[in-house]
């Protein structure tokens, strides 16, 4: 096996033990790990990793007072088996069905490096590409609640939703989310508001949320006012030990369970509204 084919192999190991990796890694980990697991030379891992950054499969990132090596979102990157995600301005051959979606990387959360928003991206795919969502009604709106860069409300009109809001109290989300929104033209068809769930008295189809445990807790009181009879609604943000507990809360009444998925220990569910909290 030539010099070669030796670095080919070292980088397919790094990008495997980077994109598998439940926690984030260093370089300093990575070459630990690999030297210990594989008998790799330092040396010839630190090529592996310089030669995988400069080709943009792997990039730096700064989080928590360290530098981190992660899955580079600087060029376009498959994030399910339809969607796709990429810088503006590059081009991208698609596949037929292909969903691309251009995202600005921005300070706000849903880039599409974080396992919440693939597993939520996945979980709105996955309803808005069978036809008895889309067929139901003739009319479709949807609410993603926390929207951060967008990216969900703006894949939510892509796939098939006559409208969207987003809502956001930070405002360099709302305003990161209005220029993708923007970017993808969709202006006419997606808004972006700072507004409390509370004073909502809309009812959506489709409701996606890619928050923490407790915010989805409290959100379930008022699911059955903004939910319309057989709306869909798409959590993430979960810790998988914390699913069973939210499966609990969500279908006691309102919602039966129709998919879950896990990644890297993180866990998104999809809901269909059974019943309405009104008739007990």
């Amino acid at each position: 096996m030539n010099d070669r084919c030796d670095l080919n192999l070292i980088k397919q190991k790094v990008t495997e033990t980077v994109f598998e990796s439940a926690k984030h890694l260093t370089q300093l980990d990575i070459e630990k790990e690999l030297a210990n697991r594989c008998f790799y030379p330092k040396k010839q891992i630190k090529q592996a990793i310089k030669a995988l950054v400069a080709e943009q499969t792997l990039a730096y990132t700064y989080k928590y007072g360290h530098s981190f090596l992660e899955k580079s979102f600087n060029k376009p990157v498959r994030i399910s088996k339809y969607v796709v995600l990429k810088p503006p301005g590059l081009l991208f051959r698609t596949n037929p069905g292909d969903i691309v979606v251009e995202i600005i990387q921005g300070a706000s959360f849903g880039s599409g490096a974080h396992p919440t928003t693939r597993l939520a991206v996945r979980g709105i795919e996955s309803t808005l590409r069978s036809e008895r969502f889309l067929e139901k009604n003739k009319y479709n709106c949807a609410l993603d609640i926390g929207t951060g860069s967008g990216i969900l409300a703006i894949l939510a009109v892509m796939l098939g939703v006559d409208e969207a809001i987003g809502t956001d109290f930070d405002s360099i989300a709302r305003k990161e989310a209005k220029d993708n929104v923007r970017i993808n033209g969709l202006e006419n068809q997606i808004r972006i508001y700072n507004q409390p769930i509370e004073s909502i008295d809309k009812q959506f189809s489709l409701i996606t949320a890619n928050l923490r445990y407790p915010t989805l807790n409290k959100l379930y009181s008022r699911l059955d006012h903004i939910t319309e009879h057989k709306a869909v609604v798409v959590i993430s943000g979960l810790k998988a030990s914390e699913m069973p507990d939210v499966q609990k809360l969500y279908t006691q009444r309102l919602f039966k369970l129709e998919r879950s998925e896990v990644e890297k220990g993180w866990g998104a569910m999809v809901f269909e509204k059974i019943n309405s909290a009104n008739v007990f």
